[in-house]
């Protein structure tokens, strides 16, 4: 299974309380999974997210391979 690092932003670090994490996922939705297990608040931002991984936008259903970059962007004030 690849291990990834996703780096939390604005209200996501917030609910995460760390501003990066690693875990091991086979898709975005499997990580979104496993770092807000037993975390509803990071779950509920997570749930609002635009995700990037290695800088493309991706959706929910994308295969993450060894070493990716996830990035968790919730909506931002003013833009």
């Amino acid at each position: 299974m690849p291990e990834v690092t996703i780096r939390y932003f604005a209200a996501a670090r917030a609910a995460a309380g760390e501003s990066t994490a690693t875990a091991q996922a086979d898709s975005l939705k499997e990580l979104v999974g496993t770092v807000s297990a037993d975390r509803p608040e990071l779950a509920r931002v997570l749930g609002i997210c635009t995700f990037m991984v290695d800088g493309e936008r991706v959706d929910l259903d994308t295969h993450l391979t060894d070493g990716a970059l996830v990035d968790a962007l919730p909506p931002f004030a003013g833009g």
